[in-house]
Formats: C-alpha cells, sequence, structure tokens
C-alpha cells in the first residue's frame, strides 16, 4: 500500500534544490583573494636620451640622459655600466626629482655593446625599478 497521493513539488523545494540555489548565492557573496599591499615604492627612474636601445659610431663620449623622480625625496641614484670601460660614483642630490647627463666612452671601444643600467633609491632603502639602455659601437 502507497502512503497518501502522490504530490508534485517544484525542484527549488527539494534538497538538491535548495542546495543548488544556497551554492548560487554563495558564488556571488565568496571571498576574493587579497593581495598584501607591496609597500612604498622606490624613485621611478627614466632614461630619456636615448628613447631606445641604439648603436652610435666610435668618437667623441655618447651621453645619456635621464631623471630619477620620487615625491618622498631621492636619496641615491646608482649608474651601473657593463662593457666599456666608464664607472660612475652614485648621485646623492636628495631631491625629488633628480636629472644625470652620463657621459659613456666610445673611444677604443668598436664592436661592443655598453649596457647602462640606472636606479635610485628614497630615505628609506626602497629601490625603484631600473632603467636599461644599451649602446652599440661601431
Amino acid at each position: 500500500m502507497l502512503p497518501g497521493p502522490l504530490r508534485l513539488v517544484p525542484y527549488w523545494y527539494t534538497a538538491a534544490g535548495i542546495g543548488a540555489a544556497v551554492g548560487a548565492a554563495g558564488c556571488s557573496t565568496r571571498d576574493r583573494l587579497t593581495f598584501p599591499d607591496p609597500g612604498p615604492a622606490g624613485p621611478q627612474t627614466v632614461i630619456e636620451q636615448p628613447a631606445q636601445d641604439t648603436s652610435v659610431s666610435e668618437g667623441p663620449a655618447f651621453v645619456v640622459s635621464g631623471r630619477s623622480r620620487d615625491a618622498d625625496g631621492v636619496d641615491t641614484v646608482y649608474l651601473e655600466t657593463e662593457g666599456g670601460v666608464d664607472t660612475f660614483l652614485p648621485l646623492t642630490d636628495g631631491g625629488t626629482d633628480v636629472p644625470f647627463d652620463v657621459p659613456l666612452t666610445t673611444v677604443g671601444q668598436s664592436g661592443q655593446t655598453l649596457t647602462l643600467r640606472v636606479f635610485g633609491t628614497d630615505g628609506l632603502g626602497n629601490r625603484g625599478d631600473t632603467a636599461v639602455r644599451r649602446i652599440a659601437v661601431q
């Protein structure tokens, strides 16, 4: 013997339907991924001249120009060279906008690629991104 008359109920009234509805509602309110604050960024350094990697003829010094900026102040600008014969002392200006003009020796460097990397740090020691320029001497 069957108990009582058979009733049809909508799907959302069943346990499976309620679970699906709760699951769908949960998707719209779930926790989002968060990432820790990277902290203060260091100075932004750009090489303005030349605007991109370039090649030059052997001869007089080739000047690379740019600036390092930080609203909190630039403590030191570091200039690193690879290839060639030049080395540079760090610049310690202390302003919020520190320009630089770097003369790279090209005499006797034919066939070499000179790489200049420049970056700044602020008073808290935060290092900014490194600007890089490659100069091929012909």
